[in-house]
């Protein structure tokens, strides 16, 4: 019996619905240059994200459009395979790489240790935190009150500018980590801290977490060429065209550069498009959707920061009184934020260069041992209560979205573990023995001592 057309057609049809599925279900196969604004790859695998409903909010869509497989496993602690399948797989990049390497036997018992100290899902903020940054937010919109409607004055200008900085240090940065609560909007209202204080919340992300994922890499780090050419932290080779006869002064002239950062934070046309060039300098794009949207909000905060802060003292004062406090105000603000941040990866003997092995020898560099070996930590609980917990800054590269009130508690068992595995754990008791291991290093990476031949060294 011949066969029925009418079931020829549907079967036909059948069949080109299965091959059209299978062709929409069939995974892209691509470069990460080609990845779209909407998409991220984490070890090779291409995700879309245009849907995903991130339990931490909306912030990992500031990276789509990049590899992000270093930021996502250094947020992610508690990583498994099943975590990735809540987000759409549509494709696989032929030019991933990686320089690190994870789940290492030193990576895992200090996540073990770590978290019998501080239990899954208890990482944010403790009663402690909240009742500090409640003080630091009330002193800094105390003093902007009295800066904008009473006038300013120079005492006022050193004291604002300080609590300023302590917005920087202890409200914005855990914030922006994701650090201070399961809710993502806590850590985005307070996040907007950064605005406040005359940065950006969205360039001060896209800098910091590259920092994060490669610190103290001579290529990668934002943050180790951001001072150049006035100064610099990479301790390059000799001949090499970034160091100059300048910097072998460069510790008589790194306060004043320092002193700078408020200036070169305010007007800052990176405010314009969101396009963090030390960032984008490593291939990273912010040119995604995400950002695009939130570049009118920047511009806005940033007006309103400048007619609160600069334009103000004018309305009550003479043109050079006015100048006078607003430069005292920002100096003050530069020194306190800028001077803790750069003793955290500048000192005698951290690893400049942590990838080194890995191009020497082709074998992948544990990540967690780098953010030890590139880090250090000063003081005690003290010293985190005035920097955010900065001062354990080894304890923050670990785990950097642990809020910074739990890392007095795990400091002591990091470096029992460091110690075990053979780590270098740097630690200074106090705040000014850090300070001169600074400058101690500054002076060598300026002038190139660690690259000569020392007679006495017997080599």
């Amino acid at each position: 019996m011949p066969p029925d057309a009418d079931q020829l057609r549907q079967r036909k049809a059948h069949q080109l619905e299965d091959k059209l599925d299978a062709a929409a279900t069939q995974e892209r196969i691509c470069s990460l240059k080609s990845l779209s604004g909407n998409e991220i790859c984490i070890e090779g695998v291409i995700y879309d994200i245009s849907n995903f409903d991130h339990p931490g909010g909306e912030t990992i869509k500031i990276f789509g459009g990049n590899d992000v497989t270093v930021k996502y496993k250094m947020i992610h602690p508690y990583h498994t395979a099943k975590h990735l399948e809540k987000m759409q797989r549509v494709g696989k990049v032929t030019d991933w790489s990686s320089e690190y390497k994870w789940d290492t036997p030193f990576e895992r018992e200090i996540k073990k240790e770590v978290f019998k100290i501080v239990r899954r899902g208890k990482e944010f903020a403790t009663p402690g935190y909240i009742f500090r940054a409640i003080f630091y937010i009330g002193l800094f919109f105390t003093l902007q009150y009295m800066w904008a409607f009473n006038g300013s004055t120079l005492p006022l200008a050193i004291v604002y500018g300080m609590a300023a900085a302590f917005i920087g240090l202890n409200v914005q940065h855990d914030a922006n980590h994701g650090a201070v609560s399961k809710k993502s909007w806590i850590n985005d209202v307070m996040g907007l801290g950064a605005d406040f204080i005359g940065g950006s919340k969205w360039l001060w992300i896209e800098q910091h977490w590259t920092h994060h994922a490669y610190t103290n890499h001579a290529q990668k780090d934002p943050d180790a060429y951001g001072a150049e050419p006035m100064l610099i932290f990479n301790d390059y080779p000799l001949g090499h065209p970034a160091r100059t006869f300048m910097h072998k002064f460069q510790c008589l002239f790194y306060a004043p550069v320092m002193a700078g950062y408020w200036i070169s934070s305010v007007f800052n046309p990176q405010i314009l498009d969101l396009n963090q060039r030390g960032a984008a300098s490593i291939g990273m794009r912010f040119d995604n959707d995400f950002v695009i949207r939130r570049r009118k909000w920047a511009v806005a905060l940033r007006l309103l920061y400048i007619v609160t802060n600069i334009v103000t003292p004018f309305l009550h004062h003479d043109w050079k009184t006015a100048i006078f406090h607003i430069a005292v105000m920002s100096v003050s603000e530069s020194l306190t934020l800028a001077l803790p941040f750069s003793l955290s990866h500048n000192f005698v003997n951290a690893d400049r260069d942590p990838t080194a092995h890995f191009r020497k020898t082709g074998e992948q560099v544990d990540w967690f041992k780098a953010q030890v070996e590139t880090s250090c930590t000063y003081g005690g609980a003290i010293s985190g209560y005035i920097t955010g917990g900065l001062n354990f800054q080894v304890e923050h590269h670990l785990f950097p979205r642990m809020s910074s009130a739990w890392y007095p508690y795990i400091a002591p068992k990091v470096r029992e573990i460091c110690e075990k595995h053979g780590v270098n754990y740097a630690y200074y008791p106090w705040v000014h023995q850090n300070f001169y291991s600074t400058m101690k290093y500054l002076n060598a990476a300026g002038n190139g001592s660690n690259w000569l031949e020392n007679p006495y060294t017997g080599n």
